[in-house]
């Protein structure tokens, strides 16, 4: 016993010192995974006897003298605490039920969606009134030219509280809300009066903001039509304007990633303002020979970053490129090479203990994946061969190597990105490689020099490069539909479980992280997470979290028992059940409607289920529509319901589903999943917000 004991310590230490690089990157890991515990755990009493667990063990492992066991477990432990503090930090009232006010306030965001032909504010609600801090409003038609960040309004609008997702486990804007400090959202009903227009003097985020929204408009007056908004993002990241198709064919061909400011856009910035600013300062011998020009260009280049970073909005992808930079620049300065796992793990927790919120969205998780996947393949003996150089080598197998990488390179980056695209959306594209070795070198080399150029030349006077950038543009989008149209371009899926996407993820980072022969144990757990997720079942109906629409999953797609519904709801509906058809196909077979209800027979593996979903309000003879009620299994309703209206399985009216949220029905095995029982008691949950 004792001498399997040594011998299990000997191999320990033995993976300790073979792993002593690699081990550090698992400390961020572990941050995050305890802020998804959070997330993930629906109850407050779980969240509670995980982090009581986790301590436990780390004393444990304290004792025992296990560091590699108590440090991570400490990490877990923080990422806990540190997200519920976050949710407590943030904590603001919630609209309890729907109202209708008129509202004083001051503009603190503009994001203007000509696509849609709305506008959106995020408004400051104006001390004393009684509704929340912070509000979101929707302003329909032609938007004033005084809306922007600082100006104080008034306006008659309807509010209600925040959505709560329309799927289980699906897109959750309650919670983005609650993080956002907003506590309410609608829109106006009638016209906003402007009673300031001017931000308060040294209000920078309103200035910035203001700058922000002119710059967008100075690029899309120059450069009209679809081509000028895609410009308008490259620069500003504002994306409002894009119109849906042309931001559906970004999503599709891999090319959505350039539209939000990223590593491209700044590396192209600071390397281009510290080429300039080192080349500049080199023309005079007496500052190249006195001074250090390199660290001033640096400096330069930095500054620059931070302020295009605060000027596009400090989004998450813009933030984490910002720092990456950051460090790579202190390195350059300090000569240590800073382009590594550990500055991206760095980058990652300053972010994470900043906005721990982050880590739950798409942004986060598909902008860190592409880049740890393909940092990692570089420091892997493939990528260092991908990336040598021989003096010796004839010029074609240079070109040869240089084409191998980019194809690799984008193969493992749309390899991390497929699993997060199929969990977040259920779509993923198969052509990305593809398109992103035309698109990237276009877009670094072309679009965004030419972009420089043409802002250079609006402040001498000239639009000479805007019809260059145009055509630029043009060429970029049209590549993207070009790839997005090819057969198979898109993988459609349904949701993909938890556990599913845990195991995908966790078998992603073993791969990366690790550099001796065990780091190929990861396969077999992403080979589990592909498993889990092709035997999930899909829910056979989809109910509203307002009761006045019921989704029915055929073999033919999406059908709706009311064909109203909102552009969102299908879009999320077919997106969850994994569907080809973006719209719903029409009632599903058996259906019969009045003009009080709808009523519809489904067979799922031998059992007959019939719904009843209410459509009107007038009122309905109590013998009827007892008997309705009788011969129903599952009734939805936007109204309450009587209580002698009593079907054979399930009783969904307003007060039901305003506790639980929407729903998720598997007939087959009779499991009703809800967006509640996924939230738990989580501030943002349904029942949390309710009146």
């Amino acid at each position: 016993m004792a001498a399997r004991a040594a011998g299990i310590a000997s191999h320990l230490r033995a993976f300790a010192d073979a792993e002593r690089e690699a081990m550090p990157l698992w400390l961020p890991v572990a941050f995050g995974a305890g802020i998804a515990l959070w997330f993930v755990a629906p109850l407050g009493s779980q969240r509670l006897a995980a982090a009581a667990l986790l301590a436990a063990l780390a004393a444990g492992a304290m004792l025992l003298r296990l560091r590699l066991a108590w440090l991570p477990l400490l990490f877990v432990l923080a990422g806990v605490g540190i997200a519920g503090l976050r949710s407590w930090q943030v904590a603001h009232p919630v609209l309890a039920a729907r109202t209708i006010v008129t509202l004083h306030g001051r503009i603190e965001a503009v994001e203007r969606r000509s696509d849609r032909d709305i506008t959106r504010l995020v408004i400051a609600v104006a001390a004393p009134q009684d509704l929340p801090g912070r509000v979101r409003l929707t302003v329909r038609g032609d938007a004033l030219p005084g809306l922007a960040p600082g100006a104080t309004i008034a306006v008659r609008a309807a509010l209600a509280p925040p959505a709560a997702a329309a799927v289980p486990g699906g897109y959750d804007f309650a919670r983005r809300a609650w993080f956002a400090g907003i506590g309410a959202t609608g829109f106006a009903m009638g016209p906003v009066v402007i009673e300031r227009a001017a931000p308060p003097p040294g209000d920078m985020a309103a200035a910035l903001a203001t700058a922000r929204a002119r710059l967008t408009a100075h690029i899309r007056a120059a450069v009209p039509g679809a081509a000028g908004a895609v410009a308008a993002a490259f620069v500003t990241g504002d994306q409002g304007a894009i119109p849906l198709a042309t931001a559906q064919a970004m999503r599709d061909s891999g090319l959505a990633h350039l539209l939000s400011i990223s590593g491209l856009h700044i590396a192209v910035v600071v390397g281009g303002v510290i080429f300039l600013v080192r080349r500049s300062l080199a023309l005079v011998p007496r500052l190249a020979l006195a001074w250090p020009l390199k660290a001033i260009a640096i400096a330069a280049g930095a500054a620059a970053g931070l302020f295009y970073t605060l000027l596009a909005g400090a989004e998450v992808p813009t933030v984490r490129s910002i720092l990456a930079t950051l460090i790579v620049l202190l390195g350059v300065v300090v000569g240590r090479e800073a382009l590594s796992l550990r500055m991206l793990g760095a980058a990652a927790m300053l972010i994470l203990l900043a906005r721990p919120e982050a880590l739950m969205g798409a942004s986060f998780q598909l902008s860190f994946a592409a880049v740890v996947a393909i940092v990692a393949l570089y420091e892997s003996r493939l990528g260092r061969w991908l990336a040598g150089h021989d003096e010796n080598d004839r010029w074609w197998h240079r070109l040869g190597r240089q084409l191998a990488a980019l194809a690799v390179t984008g193969l493992v980056a749309e390899a991390a990105l497929a699993p997060i695209g199929l969990f977040h959306f259920s779509r993923a594209g198969l052509y990305g490689v593809l398109a992103n070795l035309v698109a990237i070198p276009l877009s670094s080399f072309i679009i965004m020099p030419l972009l420089g150029l043409a802002l250079l030349a609006d402040a001498l006077g000239t639009m000479l490069f805007w019809p260059l950038v145009g055509a630029a543009m043009t060429l970029l989008i049209g590549l993207a539909e070009a790839a997005a149209s090819l057969p198979g371009a898109v993988i459609r899926a349904p949701m993909m479980p938890m556990a599913a996407y845990a195991c995908l993820i966790g078998g992603g980072l073993w791969l990366a992280l690790w550099r001796g022969g065990w780091r190929w144990w990861g396969a077999p757990l992403v080979g589990t997470g592909l498993a889990i997720a092709a035997v999930a079942p899909v829910p056979d109906l989809y109910i509203s979290g307002d009761g006045r629409h019921v989704g029915v999953v055929t073999p033919a797609g999406l059908a709706l028992l009311r064909p109203r519904a909102s552009d969102f709801l299908h879009d999320m509906w077919s997106d969850a059940a994994g569907t080809d058809t973006e719209m719903p196909i029409g009632p599903p077979p058996g259906q019969a409607c009045s003009r009080d209800s709808c009523v519809a027979t489904i067979e799922r593996d031998g059992r007959r289920v019939r719904v009843l979903l209410t459509i009107s309000r007038d009122l309905v003879a109590k013998p009827a529509f007892a008997r309705a009620c009788a011969s129903a299994d599952i009734i939805v309703s936007d109204r309450r319901l009587p209580n002698w209206c009593r079907p054979r399985w399930l009783k969904l009216d307003r007060p039901t589903l305003a506790s639980s949220g929407a729903l998720a029905i598997d007939l087959a095995s009779g499991r009703v999943d809800s967006v509640a029982a996924r939230s738990g008691d989580h501030p943002w949950s349904p029942g949390a917000t309710e009146g």
